[in-house]
């Protein structure tokens, strides 16, 4: 069963989702869950908060908007629990560094060609070429062969445990050949879910189409009717008009708002985190690191920002990986310097409403504390470049910390290690990487869980990111 549109109303506490009754909608393996009603023509009309960056390649964040809306498949999905279970692969089976994938019998991509291993190491060989690379492919040497008409083999550099997991990864989705024949991957029409993307305007919308030749069974409803609306505001406006039926990330301010039955919370592995730049500026120095971890009040920020509805971070990994916290050991910590007035930048984005005004309290415990604090605040996709380019002294994010594949490692790696590729810390740690090396090399079970929390260890005792709000907390449903 492949995972559908209103499973995606899962959200923590401080992002919300607002569902309208679709869920009636959905047929077949879509049922289970949600309320009835829906649009008179049986189409889902959903306000986004980010528009597209890279165009919707799957190659890029953009990946998650693809398998949200059901129309880019993976072999391997995970389920609740982040176990790998069979979607586009319907077994596998390991042999040193080599895993080998069966193919689903019986799969159409929308433009009618079938699911073939030739369209499998496509897919994923331009995903291990492209630079950057997927973030769960970071620190991989991975290669893929056809093992035959209906299986692949995928081969690591040393034996990979988490082969199937890192599969799930919506930026290693697979797609037919006609979205590679240019020098980007073009999704519309490519895909094997139960949604064609028909149309893709740009960043205003998006339209897709139920799939009538779908493998694992007709959806009920007829389409999916995509808006990007940046303004969360806008947003909770378009629920209580009618305008909308799921709305992605509701701020908390708008939440009290809206009818508690519209309204789906749940615990996410998602932190808002300070990240400092190590490598250039006044957070070049540790000491003067330290002093701005000191002068973050984390219970401030979520009292003030949160109105209480999120959990103090601990640590980069937040409640909703309930085997850190027993796990950890103190960190080490360098003691504070004096800042003596150092002017600093920090950057952050208006998509999630929250960030730009957790940026201000920042700037007044910083400033509280001897910085001297400029803020730059813009969109997203207007400020994600410089970011990663080191441009900025400090950057608020907030950052999902199992996004890809049920496992940390992959966050913790893409962000934190040497060659990271979405390090905006900066960060070139030997002690870092090494523990990070170990932690992506550790067998699944309890041996990695203490690699991973070591790891994390590792990187807070560096002072090049200090985590300040987790999502977490007592769940609420919708009817």
């Amino acid at each position: 069963m492949p995972p559908h549109l209103p499973r995606l109303s899962r959200r923590g506490p401080l992002s919300v989702v607002a569902v309208a009754a679709t869920t009636a909608l959905l047929g077949g393996c879509f049922a289970g869950s949600g309320a009835g009603g829906g649009a008179d023509d049986g189409r889902i009309r959903v306000a986004m908060m980010q528009p597209p960056r890279s165009g919707l390649s799957p190659l890029s964040d953009d990946a998650f908007k693809l398998s949200r809306w059901s129309t880019a498949e993976t072999l391997v999905r995970l389920d609740r629990d982040g176990n790998a279970v069979p979607s586009l692969a319907t077994e596998w089976r390991q042999s040193g560094r080599s895993w080998t994938f069966a193919l689903r019998e019986g799969v159409t991509f929308h433009d009618g060609t079938p699911l073939t291993a030739e369209a499998v190491v496509r897919s994923l060989t331009t995903a291990v070429r492209a630079s950057p690379k997927p973030r769960i492919l970071d620190g991989v040497d991975l290669t893929v062969r056809a093992a035959g008409p209906r299986a692949v083999t995928v081969t690591t550099g040393v034996a990979d445990p988490l082969v199937p997991q890192r599969l799930s990864s919506p930026q290693l989705a697979v797609l037919a050949a006609k979205a590679y024949t240019g020098r980007t991957v073009n999704p519309v029409g490519a895909g094997t879910g139960p949604f064609v993307l028909v149309r893709a305007d740009g960043t205003a919308s998006a339209t897709l189409d139920r799939y009538e030749r779908y493998w694992g069974g007709r959806a009920r409803a007829t389409g999916i009717d995509v808006r990007y609306v940046p303004d969360g505001t806008a947003r909770a406006a378009a629920l209580r008009t009618g305008e909308a039926d799921v709305v992605e990330a509701v701020p908390v301010a708008q939440a009290g708002l809206l009818d508690p039955e519209l309204i789906t919370e749940v615990p996410m592995p998602r932190t808002n985190t300070l990240y400092l730049n190590t490598r250039s500026g006044p957070f070049k120095d540790a000491g003067v690191r330290a002093a701005a971890r000191a002068a973050v009040d984390a219970r401030g920020l979520v009292a003030g920002v949160y109105e209480g509805r999120a959990d103090l971070a601990t640590g980069l990994l937040g409640p909703a990986l309930p085997w850190a916290a027993p796990l950890r050991e103190p960190v080490r910590r360098t003691p504070a310097a004096d800042p003596k007035g150092a002017a600093i930048t920090i950057g952050t984005f208006t998509d999630r409403a929250e960030l730009p005004v957790a940026a201000q309290l920042l700037q007044q415990q910083l400033e509280k504390a001897g910085f001297t604090v400029r803020l730059d605040v813009r969109e997203y996709a207007a400020i994600e470049a410089d970011a990663l380019a080191g441009k900025f002294d400090a950057f608020v994010l907030s950052r999902a910390t199992v996004l890809d594949s049920g496992d940390p490692v992959a966050y913790l790696y893409s962000d934190f290690a040497s060659d990271g590729s979405f390090n905006l810390s900066q960060l070139t740690d030997p002690a870092a990487d090494r523990a990070l090396a170990t932690a992506s090399a550790a067998p699944a079970g309890e041996a990695r869980r203490r690699a991973v929390v070591a790891a994390e260890a590792a990187v807070l005792t560096t002072g090049g990111v200090r985590p300040a709000r987790s999502r977490g907390g007592p769940s609420r449903r919708s009817a």
